[in-house]
């Protein structure tokens, strides 16, 4: 497909560039690795005061007016730079969830979010159900005029950073329409326990238990059923473009070690058996690069196509990240699993995105089902 930038999305993918250039080169990354919260505040208002958290939300609540193109450029310079900020949990996930729900108190707290006010985290799935986040366990009652809920949420990305918790839930008669809900939960609250650990990537997670803890209902099942789509669209699309960025970043140190690098009194890269790994590497990330860009094109679109390009996109990047990072590193032999070189850490995200949202193997067996249905 044919696709050429606005001045507008140049304008946004450049600034976000130039600061991460200047302000998160990889010593700092390292540093933040060691930090009890893990990532950067300071950029994090940084990132809010030049309207990147506002990037996929409507210009009426402060945001950039932005949708899927955008938020691809911007995931793809986080991916780039291998950031380690909340962007996918809060402004992603959570932000998308706001941003569907018709309330007001949905758009006050997106507009903290916009601001760099408020974290979120997003926590919907649940142990034992793997990618499934059709049957939940986590249920909610009516009590004294509000709600409680009960359950176990895991892998909650940023869980313990975040200032409010979206929780999915199944209703109860007497809450609202039976099916699964949406509720604002304070992780400060009573009867929330939150337990936070570092994941491979260095991204932080939690696993959060929910004993009768009081809740706010942010969406009745049917508008819950919209948000947790939409949100989980736009993070396919801001995972598979972030694993772009950081598989650009791969193949470019890679070819820089290959030309460098000596044995024999001649660089590695003369090596033809090389030279075809390299090309077979550069190949996958175009191909990744196309089908990203596919994606983010349709994930404002309903029905099936925008489904089976979600899925199509996600399974592709999982398999061809996985053979960008593993090429890397065995083209680099023993120094490509240093912890003081950046290109490990690069490959050990891109290998994490594939677990996120979906594995290939979900992937593709939801492609197959929407093409079952679409041939029906």
């Amino acid at each position: 497909m044919n696709f050429e930038l606005s001045d507008e999305q140049r304008m946004l993918q450049e600034t976000l560039s130039r600061l991460l250039r200047e302000q998160y080169p990889f010593e700092t990354r390292q540093k933040l690795l060691q930090s009890p919260q893990g990532f950067s505040r300071e950029l994090w208002h940084r990132y809010a005061e030049l309207g990147i958290l506002g990037v996929p939300f409507s210009d009426e609540v402060g945001g950039f007016g932005g949708g899927g193109i955008e938020l691809m450029l911007v995931a793809k310079a986080l991916g780039r730079a291998l950031t380690l900020e909340p962007y996918l949990a809060t402004v992603v996930l959570g932000g998308t969830v706001l941003a569907t729900v018709d309330s007001q108190r949905a758009r006050s707290l997106l507009e903290e979010v916009i601001a760099g006010q408020t974290l979120l985290a997003f926590a919907h799935w649940e142990p034992g159900e793997r990618y499934n986040g059709a049957i939940l366990s986590t249920h909610a009652q009516a009590r004294d005029g509000g709600h409680v809920l009960s359950g176990h949420k895991a892998v909650v990305l940023h869980g313990q950073d975040a200032d409010r918790l979206i929780v999915s839930a199944m209703t109860r008669e007497g809450v609202a329409t039976e099916g699964i809900a949406l509720f604002l939960v304070d992780p400060r609250s009573p009867g929330v326990t939150v337990r936070g650990y570092t994941t491979i990537d260095g991204l932080r997670a939690a696993e959060i238990q929910l004993e009768s803890a009081p809740a706010e209902l942010l969406a009745a099942p049917e508008q819950a059923a919209q948000a947790i789509d939409r949100a989980i669209g736009y993070g396919l699309v801001a995972l598979c473009a972030e694993a772009v960025g950081a598989m650009e970043v791969i193949c470019e140190l890679t070819l820089e070690y290959l030309k460098t690098r000596q044995q024999f009194g001649v660089p590695i890269g003369k090596f033809q058996a090389l030279q075809h790994r390299m090309v077979d590497m550069v190949i996958r990330l175009e191909q990744s690069r196309s089908i990203t860009l596919l994606a983010a094109a349709h994930v404002d679109d309903t029905g099936i196509d925008r489904d089976r390009a979600l899925s199509a996109a996600k399974a592709l990047i999982g398999k061809s990240g996985r053979f960008v990072a593993e090429s890397a590193i065995q083209l680099h032999g023993g120094i490509g699993m240093t912890w003081e070189y950046s290109m490990p850490h690069y490959a050990k995200r891109v290998v994490m995105i594939d677990h996120v949202l979906g594995d290939v193997d979900f992937h593709l067996d939801r492609f197959s089902s929407l093409m079952e249905v679409s041939a029906a």
